[in-house]
Parts: C-alpha cells; sequence; structure tokens
C-alpha cells in the first residue's frame, strides 16, 4: 500500500497541473478574445467617425458648390437720356439717381416684343436681378460719354433663373407648383440657343455684403467683420493669457488663493459660451454702453471666452520645460524673471502658439454669444474699423439658414465650406509649428 501512495499523489498533481494549466490558457485565451473585440470596437468606432464626417463633408459640399457659379444674361441696353431721366449734362449725383432699372425693362420688351400682358411683363423683368441695375449704374458712372448709345452688357439674372440654370427647379411639377414658369423658361431658352445666357465663377459672393436678393448676397462683410472681431480677440487674450499662465506656473505660490483661482479657470473653460454673451451685454453694452453689433464688443466677448484655453495649454507648454534648464540658469546667476523671460518662455512658445491657434479657432466658430451682444443685425456695409456695425461668418450662416428662398441654400453651405476652410487651415498651422518646434528633451 506504501508504495501505491506516491504513485497516486503523482498522478493527482500531475492531474491539477493538467487542470490548472488548461484554466490558465482559456484565461488567456478570453483575455485575448476581450482585447481583439476591444479593438475591433474601436476600429469600428473610427471609421463610424470618418464616415459620418465624409458623408457630412460631401453633402455640404453638393449643396454649397453651386453657389460658387452665377448665371449672366447679355443685354442691348439703349442708355436713353430720357428714359434714365437725366439732363443734358448729368453730374454724379443724377447719374447714381438715374432710372436704370427702367432702361433694363425697356431692353427686356425689345427683346422680347411679343409680351403684352402686365402679368407677363413681371414675369419677364423677373429674369434680371434687382442688381443688375446696379452694375449698369458702375458702367455709366465710369464712362458718362456712353449716354445715348446702346450699350451690350451681361446682367446677373435673378434668383428663379439662377436655379433653373443649376438645375435645381423641377421641370416636371405642374406649372402651379414651381415659381419659375412656362413662359420664363421659354425666354430662357431662346436666350440659350442664341449664346446669351452665361455662366461665370461667382465673384459676387466675395465681393459683396449680405443682400435680401439670394443672387447678390455675398460674405466679404462677413469676413471682414470676422477678422475685426478675431484681431481683437487676439490683442486682448494672447498677452493676457499668457502672463497669467506665466505667473501661476512659475511665481504664484502654492496656496489656497492659487488653488482656487486654478479651479475656476478650469471651470471657466467648460462655461456654456451663451453666459459670455450674456455677460458681454450686461457689462459692456449695457453699463459702458459701447455700440451693439460691432466687432469691439465681439472681440471683448470672444476674449473671455479664449481666456481659460490659452492659460491651460500655456501652463502645459511651460510645465513641458525640463527644471534643468530654470536650474542651469539660475545657476549661472540669472534672476527668476531672466529665467523665465530668456530661457523658459521661448523654449514654450511653440506650445503657447498651438493653444493659442486652437483658442482662436474655438472662438471663430462662436455663435452663441454673438447674437446675444447684437451682431445678428442686417449688415450690407462692409466695416472698416472695430467701431462700424458688422456680423461674423457664423452669424452670417445662421440668418441665411432661416431664409425660404432656394438661392441661400446653396449660399450657407458655401458660406460653411468657406467656414471650414478657415478652420481646417488655423489647424493645419497648429499642427505645423507643434511639429515643427517642439523639443524633445
Amino acid at each position: 500500500m506504501s508504495n501505491s501512495e506516491p504513485t497516486g499523489s503523482a498522478t493527482e498533481r500531475s492531474t491539477a497541473m493538467r487542470n490548472t494549466s488548461e484554466i490558465v490558457k482559456a484565461s488567456v485565451k478570453k483575455r485575448y478574445a476581450r482585447e481583439t473585440r476591444f479593438r475591433l470596437f474601436g476600429l469600428i468606432a473610427i471609421l463610424a467617425s470618418l464616415s459620418f464626417l465624409a458623408m457630412l463633408i460631401i453633402t455640404i459640399s453638393i449643396k454649397g458648390y453651386p453657389a460658387f457659379t452665377q448665371t449672366f444674361m447679355q443685354l442691348e441696353v439703349i442708355l436713353d437720356a430720357d428714359t434714365l431721366g437725366l439732363d443734358e449734362n448729368p453730374d454724379v449725383s443724377q447719374l447714381l439717381k438715374a432710372n436704370y432699372s427702367g432702361a433694363i425693362k425697356k431692353s427686356l420688351l425689345q427683346t422680347f416684343p411679343d409680351v403684352k400682358k402686365r402679368k407677363d411683363k413681371k414675369a419677364l423683368y423677373k429674369l434680371i436681378s434687382k442688381g443688375g441695375q446696379y452694375d449698369l449704374q458702375k458702367k455709366v458712372i465710369a464712362a458718362p460719354e456712353l449716354i445715348g448709345q446702346t450699350m451690350t452688357v451681361w446682367l446677373p439674372v435673378g434668383d428663379d433663373v439662377n436655379s433653373y440654370m443649376k438645375g435645381i427647379v423641377d421641370v416636371n411639377l405642374p406649372e402651379k407648383k414651381r415659381r419659375f414658369k412656362d413662359n420664363q423658361i421659354g425666354w430662357i431658352e431662346s436666350l440659350k440657343s442664341d449664346n446669351r445666357i452665361s455662366q461665370r465663377f461667382n465673384r459676387t459672393f466675395f465681393e459683396r455684403g449680405d443682400s435680401r436678393e439670394p443672387e447678390m448676397a455675398g460674405i466679404k462683410g462677413a469676413l471682414f467683420g470676422t477678422m475685426l472681431t478675431l484681431v481683437v480677440t487676439l490683442v486682448l487674450s494672447f498677452p493676457i493669457a499668457v502672463a497669467a499662465a506665466v505667473y501661476l506656473e512659475e511665481f504664484a505660490p502654492r496656496n489656497r488663493w492659487t488653488d482656487l483661482i486654478e479651479v475656476n479657470i478650469n471651470n471657466l473653460a467648460a462655461v456654456p459660451s451663451i453666459v459670455f454673451g450674456l455677460l458681454g451685454l450686461a457689462v459692456f453694452i449695457n453699463f459702458f454702453h459701447l455700440p451693439r453689433s460691432a466687432p469691439l464688443v465681439g472681440g471683448l466677448v470672444l476674449s473671455l471666452m479664449t481666456l481659460p484655453t490659452i492659460i491651460i495649454s500655456s501652463r502645459a507648454a511651460l510645465k513641458s520645460v525640463p527644471p534643468s534648464i530654470r536650474d542651469a540658469a539660475l545657476g549661472l546667476g540669472a534672476s527668476k524673471l531672466q529665467v523665465v523671460i530668456h530661457h523658459v518662455l521661448p523654449l514654450a512658445m511653440p506650445g503657447i502658439l498651438t493653444g493659442t491657434i486652437i483658442g482662436m479657432a474655438q472662438a471663430l466658430g462662436e455663435t452663441a454669444p454673438l447674437l446675444m451682444i447684437g451682431m445678428v443685425a442686417f449688415i450690407v456695409d462692409v466695416p472698416t474699423a472695430v467701431t462700424d456695425p458688422a456680423t461674423v461668418l457664423p452669424v452670417q450662416i445662421f440668418q441665411w439658414a432661416d431664409l425660404p428662398e432656394k438661392g441661400f441654400v446653396e449660399k450657407t453651405s458655401a458660406a460653411i465650406m468657406v467656414l471650414l476652410a478657415f478652420l481646417i487651415l488655423m489647424n493645419a498651422v497648429a499642427v505645423y509649428l507643434r511639429r515643427k518646434f517642439e523639443r524633445k528633451w
């Protein structure tokens, strides 16, 4: 019996070891399977995000691309002084007030002499945009000697014609269910057969401000307002944020007050942007009586919103500088201020600039705080100073998206494309600066 016991014990131990090994292998297999599933889920999430992003960009591009083309019509306009309502030797003030619309209507009636009914005449006049008279006005003011002559001009067409030429109008619908009528289609097709209809690059979109007419609306005013607002934001937020970050990171003692300041800075970075708009409305407009809808007030509001972002990123950049740089400079006799200005700050500047650009890109896309301070006003003129009435590109997009005309749908998408291009450019610059100047310690 004594000889069989060790054999049995060895067998049991061997069996136990095999069982343990199998359990470990099964556990490892499950762990690897979980890791594989986790990686697969992560890959699916990334692909889903990229697909949604691609879908968004493609949709916006398809809707916005037609806005970059504009249709023009060739007309033979008789610049008759009686039709224009001008004297024999008109001055500039008279030329500005001349009846260019009447000259265009007369030209249309001469082009289509069969149009007699009042209803048909109204439909005919809608072929040319209201902005056509201003284009004709510029040509006459530039060359007054044209008065009394017949002038061949290319004038922008109305919104309905523009939509028809871009294939947006569904001609298969019954005439009662569409704005562009059959007689208008016939007139346009007749002009097309005579090569008097042309589609060109839409310079108006970049050269003019806002307008009630979709074909004449542009983003120049919004672009200038955006640039002025961002300049004010950068001038105010960058030096204050960097100075605050340097003080908190390099000079401030560690106590309850600095801890409280740090907590508040981190909390301000998460405050909804509309709260800053309410602050700007209450303080800058109602208390200090600064002008509404001005880049100055917009820049002040956006600088308050951008400050926490720049401070946090600047502190992170300062922390990334090795302590040995500070110790070496102090060991050579430099003061604390000299260490920061001559050594720490230059080495941290790439990270600070990157955070600043990201903060400015965030400010570029903000709408809610600017709506609160009145930058939603209808602004036609292009602003030239920070106190002029202005709007910004996100607010312009917000306004156009609420308008019923089909022309504003493509203008909205095109403006979004321009805004996205600026955002991508700013983030690309931030990535370039980080890779170009970052130091590996």
